[in-house]
């Protein structure tokens, strides 16, 4: 048999191949025109053969464009790149608009040939209509509405849940349980890591989380769990409805959540967040009105000797004893805060600077001297003071709180010499 008899059955198993392979296949050349298509290519596209190959590339596309993208064409055609893939809509002969996968890779041709691109088409407008509704429910829905992965972090939001927690998209993407207060986090991670075992579909949970400004409130959970192509656990869906307080938790439970969330649990001092929250509010008040805003910084000396020599709870009694040393040098309406292991502010607005050093004196004494806590006897404190004070209502946090950070050191290393 010569080489024109296998050319011959070469081309008779080709067009047998061509005409029966099931999927939407396409011959295209680069300028995105289809040159070749198979007969389900045309029942996709509801076309005759003859009229389809008639067609020219902005007919049977919506909004007129190409077939094929065709930047890729060309630098497939040329090796630059070995495949392409992209969504397009597909006009069909009756007018009606689908979505279509298309995958394509350069066809091999011989020296002076025609160069030429594959394509097969995929049907993908249910799948399309599924995620638009989906992303429609989600966005439209009058409850919060999210889709977790199953460490219960978010991997999608409505703008209800935002509302709910006081917090952005962009910031609660990927964000877990750390909003949930203690018991119920446990609550809620033992609750996914039966969803990541496949031991429960859904499940419903009420539970109190914080707020973006601090405060408590109660959320009631519902949980769908959603497998994948395979059975396995993927995602979870969640439902969330605010639940009111008289409802589910008492005036006094709410207190005392709302306490915990805004001061240190060792010494009862207000935390960095109460004491950022407090900073501007004092700050804001000094418009219109003479007088400055003076920021104490304390840092205590000798608390990690304690700690080696005499364990934790010495510790934590030493940092108790400067607590209780701190409150009673300032005034009833000045925030003393724990904001580090042995770092604590004074946060007063005081007539002018000299006031503010009496006030920084008064602060180091009290902190320089035998002192006591609860079950525990001639405790020595230690402590250096700095001060940094503004009447700029402009000024931030950060930066008072740098200017008394340098300054405490500055009189730390001026005691050492």
């Amino acid at each position: 048999m010569d080489n024109r008899e296998d050319n011959a059955l070469d081309t008779v198993a080709w067009e047998a191949l061509w005409k029966r392979v099931p999927s939407p296949v396409a011959l295209v050349d680069l300028q995105g025109r289809i040159i070749e298509a198979n007969p389900s290519l045309c029942r996709m596209l509801g076309y005759a053969r003859e009229r389809l190959l008639e067609l020219s590339p902005s007919d049977v596309t919506y909004g007129r464009g190409p077939v094929l993208d065709l930047e890729s064409a060309a630098k497939m055609a040329e090796e630059e790149q070995d495949s392409s893939s992209e969504e397009k809509r597909l006009v069909r002969a009756d007018g009606s608009v689908i979505w279509a996968l298309i995958s394509s890779a350069s066809v091999p041709t011989r020296a002076g040939g025609q160069q030429l691109i594959i394509s097969q088409f995929q049907d993908i407008t249910a799948q399309r209509a599924s995620d638009l509704l989906w992303r429609q429910v989600l966005s439209n829905a009058p409850v919060g509405m999210a889709m977790n992965d199953l460490y219960a972090r978010a991997t999608a939001v409505n703008d209800k849940v935002c509302e709910l927690v006081g917090y952005s998209r962009d910031e609660l993407i990927g964000c877990g349980t750390e909003l949930a207060y203690e018991p119920d986090k446990e609550r809620i991670e033992a609750l996914y890591a039966e969803f990541r075992e496949g031991r429960v579909e859904s499940a419903s949970l009420d539970f109190c989380m914080r707020h973006r400004d601090g405060h408590p409130f109660w959320l009631a959970g519902r949980f769908s769990l959603i497998r994948g192509p395979d059975d396995r656990p993927t995602s979870v869906v969640c439902l969330y409805e605010a639940l009111n307080g008289a409802a589910r938790v008492n005036e006094e439970h709410l207190a005392e959540l709302t306490r915990k969330a805004l001061h240190d649990p060792l010494t009862g001092l207000a935390n960095r967040a109460l004491f950022l929250d407090r900073f501007q509010k004092q700050l804001g008040e000094l418009t219109g009105r003479r007088g400055l805003l003076a920021l104490f910084m304390i840092d205590l000396d000798g608390l990690k000797a304690i700690n080696d020599t005499h364990g934790h709870l010495a510790g934590d009694a030493f940092l108790q004893a400067a607590a209780e040393q701190l409150l009673s040098a300032v005034r009833p309406d000045d925030t003393v805060a724990r904001i580090g292991g042995d770092e604590f502010v004074v946060l007063a607005t005081v007539a002018d600077q000299d006031r503010a050093e009496r006030m920084r004196k008064r602060i180091d004494q009290q902190l320089n001297k035998q002192a006591t806590a609860p079950g525990r006897d001639h405790i020595t404190l230690a402590a250096s003071v700095g001060l940094a004070t503004t009447n700029d209502v402009a000024t931030t946090s950060h930066t008072l709180l740098g200017e008394a950070d340098r300054d405490m050191y500055a009189r730390k290393r001026a005691r050492t010499r």
